[in-house]
């Protein structure tokens, strides 16, 4: 089971950085980003099989199909955001996490303006 083993992994990378953070708390910081970027690197095998899934799926739908491109994107944006901002948050840059997901949401909202223009065209061909 490996959400058993990740669940392991990010309690004992904790209680580790719990036990540095009170001699050396660089090293309970390190711990800490270590362990974060061992977790996203097994989840990363996980997001290939689903993104081989979602193509295939894509291919059912035909030129509907586009738009799960781009809702993989947006979730990679967002993941990928959200680790880094996690990561500054803990190490104490408060202000960089904030400009990380500032990034992230402008970047979700430039991906995601394709299927905005495309509903605003079949609205505007219902209207006419």
């Amino acid at each position: 089971m490996d959400i058993v083993r990740i669940v392991m992994l990010g309690v004992a990378g904790t209680l580790l950085g719990i036990q540095f953070k009170n001699g050396k708390p660089e090293y309970g910081l390190y711990i800490g980003v270590c362990v974060s970027l061992l977790i996203f690197l097994q989840i990363t095998g996980y997001l290939v099989e689903m993104k081989d899934s979602l193509q295939s799926l894509g291919s059912f739908l035909g030129q509907s199909g586009g738009y799960l491109g781009i809702l993989l994107k947006v979730t990679g944006i967002t993941y990928l955001c959200e680790l880094g901002s996690g990561i500054c948050k803990d190490a104490g840059y408060q202000a960089v996490a904030a400009q990380i997901e500032l990034f992230g949401k402008i970047m979700v909202l430039l991906t995601g303006m394709p299927v905005l223009l495309s509903l605003i065209e079949t609205i505007s061909g219902f209207m006419a």
